[in-house]
């Protein structure tokens, strides 16, 4: 040992002990931290539906009580739902909605399969093209929108509604689909043309199948924006048996009173739907949207 030089003391076999138990337990503490978190949010998120579904649940007289709990369970408020014809607006809005998604995947499969798998010219513009056209809200071109439908004589019309959302949705599928369609090798197609497979077999059995997450992706969101529109079913139709939901629930909305918990019952049967579905596919709803961020 050099002369000068203190001696190095080893720590205690307990405190190194400690320290490795703290080390071992701090990412157990940062998952606890990050789930706590996610359950906060998440139920900051859910609230207003809890509000929203014990609203319906109320009686007139109560509406205006300070209790979050109802004193009293009026479970008729959703029963009348169906009594007051607003079932028949809930088929159009299926309607709708199912009408909008199948036109969206039929236009925007074949195109952003082929600008995934083609370099042809153009397809930069087509696709910054594609994704202006996302910019543009249905609010901001009512009258232009309007007066083509007047034209052609569809105003008032279940097709002028899957038309418009059919429209406005298409920029986001072929968007979502071609980064998906992107991230699957190619070589995978040329080993189904090998086997004797055409453009048309190597796609339906291989491609489309391995590209489902993103299909599934675009077919949520599609379905959900043609349920949840408003503006453009209020502006183009006009009779209430051919109005979708969103637009019939203004019956109870009065000039000097609201009908609260007829309006919120609505409301929580027009959410139900949606959220089986989403709930249902929502796995491959995350896959599809990391669709094209690893290859």
């Amino acid at each position: 040992m050099a002369v000068g030089t203190a001696p190095r003391r080893t720590p205690p076999a307990s405190r190194v002990a400690n320290r490795g138990a703290a080390v071992r337990h701090l990412p157990r503490l940062k998952t606890v931290l990050v789930a706590a978190a996610a359950y906060v949010i998440a139920l900051i998120f859910l609230f207003p539906y809890v509000v929203m579904l014990l609203t319906s649940l109320r009686s007139q007289d109560s509406l205006r009580d300070v209790t979050f709990w109802p004193d009293e369970w009026v479970w008729s408020n959703l029963a009348g739902f169906w009594s007051s014809g607003l079932a028949g607006n809930l088929w159009v809005t299926i309607k709708v909605a199912a009408g909008s998604t199948v036109l969206v995947l039929l236009v925007a499969l074949p195109a952003a399969y082929y600008s995934a798998r083609h370099r042809f010219r153009g397809r930069t513009a087509f696709l910054i093209l594609v994704l202006i056209t996302q910019m543009f809200q249905p609010t901001a071109m009512l009258v232009g929108i309007y007066r083509e439908f007047y034209q052609f004589g569809l105003v008032d019309s279940i097709w002028s509604l899957i038309l418009v959302n059919g429209g406005f949705n298409l920029a986001f599928a072929v968007w979502i689909l071609n980064a998906y369609f992107s991230s699957i090798p190619r070589e995978l197609e040329e080993a189904a043309f090998i086997d004797g497979n055409g453009r048309f077999g190597a796609l339906f059995r291989i491609t489309l199948p391995l590209a489902m997450p993103g299909v599934i992706t675009a077919l949520i969101f599609t379905f959900i924006a043609a349920w949840n529109e408003f503006v453009v079913a209020l502006t183009l139709t006009t009779t209430p048996e051919k109005q979708p939901l969103t637009v019939a629930l203004n019956s109870f909305i009065g000039q000097y009173q609201v009908d609260w918990q007829n309006l919120f019952a609505g409301s929580v049967i027009a959410t139900i739907p949606v959220i089986i579905l989403f709930a249902l596919i929502e796995r491959k709803v995350v896959g599809g949207l990391t669709a094209g961020s690893i290859k």
